[in-house]
């Protein structure tokens, strides 16, 4: 015997799903003759039809992470930018330089190089190290 519509009416009219409905198996006659709304609500209260607990996992203390040094991202982006600001500081001033005529095309391939290779770490050491090529 096939009670699938009474149990998607019964779903319904208590608003839980299909599979926590479950009817009394020596009440099946008068859950059979249950047509309205007000019938299953009235079968509920008798206790004609159960409707079961909610199925899930229990509730489990969340464990703590470990942030050990291999979990830790360091911010590439950061590193970059830092670079390429340094890199544009650099070469500006090399440029300048070389537009005043302060230095060889062989001196600027080779300071360019260095900047490339991030040899200098600020804008004084460049001068520091341009210093000592003059002498």
């Amino acid at each position: 015997m096939k009670l699938d519509k009474k149990r998607n009416l019964a779903a319904r009219t208590l608003k839980v799903g299909k599979e926590r409905i479950m009817f009394v198996m020596s009440r099946l006659e008068e859950i059979k003759e249950a047509i309205t709304k007000q019938d299953i609500k009235d079968l509920y209260k008798d206790g004609a039809i159960i409707i079961k607990e909610v199925k899930g996992r229990k509730k489990i203390v969340k464990r703590k992470r470990k942030r050990g040094p291999g979990k830790i991202k360091k911010k590439v982006n950061k590193r970059k930018q830092e670079y390429v600001k340094m890199t544009r500081k650099l070469r500006e001033y090399v440029k300048t330089l070389k537009e005043k005529g302060k230095l060889s095309r062989e001196e600027i391939i080779e300071i360019r190089k260095r900047i490339r290779n991030r040899k200098f770490h600020s804008l004084a050491n460049l001068k520091e190290y341009i210093g000592g090529l003059r002498k």
